[in-house]
C-alpha cells in the first residue's frame, strides 16, 4: 500500500528530530516512516508514499516523484524587507490597509508569503491566525515558519490545520479585523517550480459565496480576496476586482466586513 502522504526524516537522524517528525505525523493523521542510513527517498516514494514531508536538521521539505520543495521565506521575506525600508507599495497595505494591532485571519496559508507580510504590518501587538487545509502544505509551512527567526516588528503566526469554511462557522461575529483569501483558483499559465509543487499538493475546494458571506460576518473591517487574472472565478463569485495594471497578472478585491450572514437573523 502506498499512502498519499507520509512523514520521515533525513537519513542521518537524531532522536529529537525523529520525535518532532513523529508528532507532526500524528498532528495530521498520516504515517511516520523511520528512515535509516542509506535508505533513498526515491525508494520510499516508490514503495511507501506518493509524497513525503521530510524533517531535516535545519529545514523541512516536501518531496514527490517530480521534485523537492524546501521551505523558504521566499517572496514574503523580500516583501517584508521592503516594508522595513519604508516602501509601502505592498498590496496588503494598499488594498487591505492592515494596521498595527489588528487581528488577521489568513484562510489560505499556502507557503506563507502573505502571512509573513501581514504579521509584519500588524506588528507585535497584533495577531495572525493562518489556516491550511492541505496536510502536506500545512506541515511544510507550519514547521518551516517555526524554524525562521521571528522579525522583531512582527507578531507570531499561529498556523492551524483546518478547512476555512468550517473554521469560519465556529467564530463569533467580528472575531477578526481582516480576513484574507488566496484560494487555489484556476491557473492557465505555467508557473515557477515552487508554485507547481504547491499546485500539486494544494486543496482545491472551491471558494463559495456562502464562505465569503461567513468571512464578511467574521471580519470587522474587510475581507480581502486575491486571485489570477486568467481565471473566471471572480465573476463566478460576483466579486468586482480593484483596478489592475495592463500587464498585471494578480487581481485583488476588497469586500466590506461587519455584515450579518444570511439566515442568521
Amino acid at each position: 500500500m502506498r499512502w498519499p502522504l507520509a512523514v520521515t526524516t533525513s537519513d542521518r537522524v537524531d532522536p529529537a528530530l525523529a520525535e518532532r517528525a513523529q508528532r507532526a505525523a500524528q498532528d495530521v493523521g498520516v504515517p511516520y516512516v523511520t528512515r535509516h542510513h542509506k535508505l533513498p527517498l526515491k525508494n520510499l516514494l516508490a514503495d511507501t508514499a506518493q509524497a513525503l514531508v521530510v524533517f531535516e536538521a535545519s529545514a523541512v521539505a516536501l518531496v514527490d516523484a517530480q521534485g523537492v520543495l524546501r521551505f523558504s521565506p521566499g517572496l514574503g521575506h523580500l516583501r517584508v524587507k521592503q516594508l522595513d525600508a519604508g516602501v509601502l507599495e505592498d498590496m496588503l497595505v494598499r488594498i487591505a490597509g492592515l494596521r498595527e494591532g489588528e487581528r488577521v485571519l489568513d484562510c489560505t496559508l499556502g507557503l506563507g508569503a502573505d502571512a509573513q507580510v501581514a504579521a509584519r504590518l500588524v506588528g507585535p501587538s497584533g495577531t495572525l491566525t493562518a489556516l491550511e487545509k492541505s496536510p502536506a502544505l500545512y506541515l511544510l509551512a507550519r514547521h518551516g515558519l517555526e524554524g525562521l527567526p521571528r522579525h522583531p516588528g512582527a507578531c507570531p503566526i499561529q498556523v492551524v490545520h483546518a478547512d476555512a469554511d468550517t473554521y469560519l462557522r465556529t467564530l463569533p461575529d467580528q472575531a477578526f479585523d481582516v480576513v484574507l483569501f488566496d484560494p487555489m483558483f484556476e491557473r492557465k499559465r505555467k508557473s515557477s517550480h515552487a508554485f507547481e509543487m504547491l499546485r500539486r499538493h494544494a486543496d482545491y475546494t472551491p471558494l463559495t459565496r456562502a464562505t465569503l458571506a461567513e468571512a464578511q460576518r467574521v471580519a470587522r473591517r474587510a475581507v480581502v480576496l486575491k486571485g489570477s487574472r486568467y481565471s473566471s472565478d471572480f465573476p463566478k463569485l460576483g466579486v468586482q476586482h480593484e483596478p489592475v495594471r495592463p500587464n498585471g497578472t494578480i487581481l485583488w478585491a476588497k469586500l466590506p466586513g461587519g455584515l450579518t450572514a444570511p439566515g442568521s437573523e
